[in-house]
């Protein structure tokens, strides 16, 4: 057995002290990182909702306008899902669409079957090319932005010219019906659209910014006038803000996973792999034979003998250090007294050896060769000095 496996854990077990030494900086940031956590937690634990939610008070929530609907008797309802937008369908009700874009094409198509023959007013916000075909089919989308913010109505829409300038200018349209008001001209195109349908008694209202709707803009210019004329023309307002959580927004059919990829992806992951391909072509034509190189800088051994030793200082490790001098020490004894190097670390086959040479006591060259470590630096020192003292003995001898 050798005395590597017999030497028992010591003082280089670091202390409670010195943990914490060692880890309050990071104890400490942890901390103000939880009470920043708490704190803002706290400041924003009030009822927040999403941008254009009726109901969150927000800079871009609506609640603002929703207060001023309920103030003239109209009710305002948010609904999350396909199911209960469709199941409010009715001539005496407002649906408004928050984010068209955000829908998918079945729901798209199944919302504007449900509205079309309701009598019901729609009005789509900022709806884009990604809804437009499905929800206004005769309205086409310029993504272009307004040149200006505030725009005069420029149209014979009685909400409009009640309400007078707006800002109304994000999305440009275009569109084919011929009864259609077009108001809020940019570049000669409307940033609000009105599609009525005559047969039903109902329209569609298509407006190119969410701003009128917001509470930080709600008392710019004729904003709230606007907004309010066109929720407010029939007692009940729905207000559509698309989820997540719809069943109707993961209903994929039969599509496999190649058709939920967007288009383009199948060609640059080929155009990814070519590259890669080509690539390490270029890099293998560069490896050659391994070659032998000098080594730049030589490093003497006193310098590597002293950097281990800051390191088994600073970790603490006397054991690991009095048992390296130790190891060291028992291998050129080896040497000296004719011992083979494989035992040189077994008590039995060294110690003999050894007081064979010296005539001392093996107690005590069994201490010093193979005894506990030092309990602290004094204690390491000294034991240096001895293997040294007794090296040099054997020496001699």
């Amino acid at each position: 057995m050798t005395a590597e496996a017999t030497l028992p854990a010591t003082s280089a077990s670091p202390t409670a002290r010195q943990v914490w030494t060692r880890a309050r900086g990071i104890v400490v940031a942890l901390v103000i990182l939880l009470a920043a956590a708490v704190a803002i937690a706290a400041i924003r634990s009030d009822a927040r909702h999403g941008d254009l939610d009726p109901r969150s008070a927000d800079p871009y929530g609506s609640r603002a306008v929703a207060e001023l609907l309920g103030d003239r008797g109209v009710s305002t309802r948010v609904v999350t899902t396909l199911a209960q937008a469709r199941a409010a369908a009715g001539p005496d009700t407002t649906l408004l669409v928050a984010v068209p874009d955000l829908l998918t094409d079945r729901q798209q198509s199944g919302l504007h079957t449900a509205f079309a023959d309701s009598g019901s007013r729609t009005v789509l916000v900022a709806p884009g090319p990604a809804s437009l075909p499905r929800l206004a089919p005769e309205v086409t989308a310029d993504p272009g932005p307004a040149l200006t913010s505030t725009l005069s109505p420029d149209c014979s829409l009685p909400a409009a010219r009640r309400a007078g300038d707006a800002e109304t200018g994000d999305y440009r349209y275009t569109t084919t019906a011929d009864n259609a008001d077009e108001c809020y001209p940019s570049d000669g195109r409307s940033t609000l659209l009105r599609l009525p349908d005559a047969s039903r008694g109902g329209d569609t209202v298509v407006i190119g910014s969410p701003g009128i709707l917001f509470n930080k803009r709600l008392d710019k210019q004729g904003n709230a006038s606007l907004a309010l004329q066109l929720l407010g023309s029939r007692p009940h307002l729905v207000w559509y803000l698309p989820s997540l959580t719809d069943s109707s927004a993961t209903d994929s059919g039969s599509q496999s996973f190649f058709d939920l990829l967007p288009s383009g992806w199948l060609w640059g992951t080929l155009q990814l792999f070519i590259a890669a391909a080509v690539a390490a072509l270029w890099r293998a034509r560069r490896l050659g034979p391994p070659g032998a190189r000098e080594t730049p800088v030589a490093i003497r051994a006193s310098e590597t003998v002293e950097g281990r030793a800051r390191l088994y200082r600073k970790a603490n490790a006397r054991d690991r250090a009095a048992n390296a001098l130790r190891s060291t020490t028992r291998t050129r004894l080896a040497l000296l007294t004719g011992v083979p190097v494989s035992q040189a670390h077994a008590p039995e086959a060294l110690l003999p050896a050894l007081s064979a040479h010296l005539h001392g006591d093996g107690q005590t060259l069994h201490a010093l060769l193979f005894g506990p470590p030092p309990s602290d630096d004094a204690a390491l020192i000294a034991l240096a000095d001895q293997l040294d003292a007794l090296e040099r003995e054997v020496r001699r001898s």
